[in-house]
């Protein structure tokens, strides 16, 4: 990096400097993004290290969701400058393209769309700028290894070099510990008094980054920056906000999604205590008031003449729209080994089912937003995972342009792909038109929330399996569901969805293009839905969390076939030493083929998640209440541990969000209505329902593998294996409940 690329301006941010590098982008193509949050006196350097008077403050890209990520991306930072990650702070980034996830959108792309932006000839429906600053799929980390690690490498160069400037010494000879220079006759010089300084230093045009031997932080477990503040309760959600003048609103929902409005009466409404103004608004009615609650009951005196949806009115129909795909049209042939018709030939084969339900995300916080409009400046404060994509709707809905719009990103009370989208900014958007001048919070109800949503896609497969002395000789599965993408971009491209029919993307076969499994013939074959169905977009997991529940079920019953034990099995059709490695470590974890006391059985399933692989082992018991989970085993191969206590809190997590999906969980339609609409009657697991679990943490030392997602997939297929082993009763069809009773 030249010093073009690598400096914007050489003045002081609080009389310090700001140390990074750019990647990807230079400053004549797009200005520091923390060029926008200065104030007076302030010039950032680049965008993602700041030191001044009070200390370090490192830039994060990725949204803080609950998974640890502020923390981690800081103490890659803190390892190369040299500091401890104790001692420093933490901040969002400003919504920029200059924070682009680069896994999720490689610098081509983002090259492509800066040469359309700098030419003025940008599409805004073209896609990557919206996205390219995602939190999600995993990738925070993997994106970010690199890059914070050189951020603080770069900065550590510069104050170095900096003090022997000031000091009249070869940098050299010069040292850093714990946030100070090390002089050559002892004196520790903070690294705050050498900002003014360093901001005067060209940066170096290369770094070397720390062998893992000489690591003091990474792989340690650190503290969680956001802890204090949440077992405080002073952490700050967009729910939480308060602002001078602020006006309230909530949202009165078509039950049936995407029929609009063909008429509304507020008259009731308009003389009751608190209202302000009603909105129409594409599905809804915006209801505003001079707090929620008004809002909230005005809402239920407004009478509303509904439009019909644009999916089918009853349940069987949509999963009919999946199931009757499998084997029509032309598929996606996923992967392809052998010759499965042949190898099929005077064999007994058999066929299986299998189906998942709708699942919606039952985030803690409800969709929310806060907006303010003024002088032809807009401010948005929201949870969200992608900035940018606030900012680009910012911009298109209100008129404006983007650089008028400011993006404050806030704690998230649960997203898990929920809040990679717009609708409840938008919201706030339409209200903050119609109040100009003064902020205004909308927050949606339980009821909207779950009934109003962007689900997890119901799925279905069909499976045709062989053995042939006592070896797996057949594996084929074909799979239906609606594709994300087209989904998304019904929303995206505000369509209404209509005009972007219903099509395949690799969304539908996630998680089942690289498993490791080697057998001599071998087929997934992917199927669009016959139909437009709900909405669906990511979840945690995404379509892992379906292809692996089919894809494991019929590994079990293949080894039930063939009077195969099931881990043996699987360590037969592996010849990947790392997902061996989890397999080999879960059998001994779980002490897999003991015998167990009567009324108990185990149960085992494998996934490579989004690279990462992983085994899950659970073991059930049978109460007079009903199956209680008493233990769940997991082996995860997580690349570079590099902190080994949050990894394992995300897989516990990953597994609890695993077994909610699996026992408890389901979307079903009734009358063009979602049925669900509060935790009433989509239950989630009670805290005395959770099991022990227990986590190994295997290394292959390669690359960084994600681990948000990764204790999900597994752990339904797994379950249902168990309760197959205990009861003898196959359930083929999510969730587990509606079949079998739960302790």
């Amino acid at each position: 990096m030249d010093r073009r690329t690598f400096i914007i301006s050489t003045a002081a941010v609080a009389s310090g400097v700001a140390v990074a590098g750019y990647f990807l982008v230079r400053p004549e193509e797009i200005d520091n993004p923390l060029y926008a949050i200065l104030k007076d006196g302030q010039v950032a350097v680049t965008p993602y290290v700041i030191i001044d008077d009070a200390g370090i403050t490192i830039i994060t890209p990725r949204a803080e969701m609950g998974q640890g990520i502020q923390s981690t991306l800081a103490a890659l930072v803190a390892e190369e400058l040299d500091v401890p990650v104790t001692e420093v702070s933490v901040a969002y980034g400003p919504a920029s393209i200059v924070y682009t996830n680069n896994i999720m959108y490689p610098e081509e792309a983002i090259r492509k769309q800066l040469i359309r932006r700098v030419s003025n000839r940008l599409n805004l429906s073209y896609y990557p700028p919206r996205l390219s600053q995602s939190t999600g799929a995993q990738t925070s980390l993997s994106d970010g290894f690199v890059k914070m690690r050189q951020a603080g490498a770069s900065a550590r160069t510069i104050l170095i070099q900096a003090a022997g400037k000031k000091y009249n010494m070869n940098p050299s000879d010069l040292k850093t510990e714990d946030g100070y220079v090390i002089l050559t006759d002892g004196r520790r010089i903070p690294y705050t008094s050498l900002a003014a300084d360093a901001a005067k230093i060209p940066p170096p045009k290369e770094v070397t980054l720390k062998p893992r031997s000489e690591w003091k932080q990474l792989g340690k477990s650190q503290p969680r920056k956001d802890m204090p503040l949440k077992c405080t309760g002073t952490a700050q959600y967009a729910i939480d906000l308060q602002l001078p003048g602020m006006v309230y609103g909530t949202v009165k929902f078509n039950p049936s999604i995407g029929g609009g409005i063909k008429s509304f009466d507020d008259s009731e409404a308009q003389g009751m205590k608190g209202f302000i103004k009603t909105l129409e608004w594409d599905d809804g009615i915006i209801v505003l008031a001079t707090n929620t609650w008004y809002a909230m009951e005005a809402a239920k005196a407004i009478k509303v003449e509904w439009g019909a949806p644009p999916y089918p009115m009853k349940m069987e129909e949509h999963y009919a729209a999946v199931d009757n795909a499998l084997g029509q049209g032309e598929p996606t042939e996923v992967r392809s080994q052998g010759d499965i018709e042949a190898a099929m030939e005077g064999l007994n084969t058999f066929e299986r089912k299998y189906s998942v339900p709708y699942l919606t995300h039952a985030t803690m916080e409800p969709m929310n937003a806060v907006a303010l409009l003024k002088d032809g400046e807009l401010d948005i404060w929201a949870a969200n995972q992608n900035p940018l994509g606030v900012r680009y709707f910012g911009s298109k809905i209100v008129g404006i342009p983007e650089e008028s719009v400011r993006v404050h990103s806030m704690f998230m009370g649960g997203a898990f792909g929920r809040r990679q989208e717009t609708d409840f900014i938008e919201a706030a958007l339409r209200a903050a038109m119609a109040v100009e001048g003064k902020p205004v919070k909308v927050t949606w109800t339980r009821e909207g929330d779950m009934s109003h949503g962007v689900y997890r896609p119901i799925a279905s497969a069909a499976f045709k399996g062989a053995v042939k002395n006592g070896k797996p000789v057949v594996f084929d599965l074909q799979i239906s569901a609606p594709a994300l993408f087209a989904s998304s971009d019904r929303r995206w491209f505000q369509n209404k969805g209509k005009e972007i029919a219903e099509r395949m993307d690799r969304s539908v076969w996630l998680g089942m293009n690289d498993q490791p499994y080697n057998l001599p013939n071998y087929r997934i074959r992917a199927y669009k839905a016959l139909k437009l169905l709900l909405p669906v977009g990511w979840t945690r997991g995404v379509g892992e969390t379906q292809n692996v529940f089919f894809h494991e079920t019929a590994m079990d019953e293949l080894a039930l076939e063939g009077g195969l034990d099931p881990m043996e099995m699987r360590l037969s059709l592996i010849d990947d030493a790392d997902s061996r490695a989890v397999l080999e470590a879960v059998k001994r974890m779980s002490n897999w083929g003991s015998t167990l006391p009567e009324g108990y059985a185990r149960g085992l399933a494998f996934a490579r998640s989004s690279g990462a692989p992983t085994a899950q082992v659970v073991e059930i018991r049978q109460t007079e209440e009903g199956i209680r989970i008493e233990k769940v085993f997991v082996a995860v191969d997580v690349g570079i541990a590099l902190d080994p206590r949050n990894i394992e809190a995300q897989i516990k997590s990953g597994v609890i969000y695993g077994l909610d999906s699996g026992i408890n969980s389901t979307i079903t339609v009734s009358e063009g209505k979602i049925e669900q609409r509060n935790f009433n009657n989509y239950p989630l697991l009670r805290i005395q329902q959770i099991p022990e679990i227990q986590v190994h943490i295997h290394e292959n030392n390669k690359e960084i593998l994600g681990v948000g997602e990764s204790g999900v997939a597994a752990n339904p297929p797994a379950l249902g294996n168990a309760i197959f082993a205990l009861t003898g009763k196959r359930i083929r069809n999510l969730p587990f409940r509606k079949a079998i009773k739960f302790a």
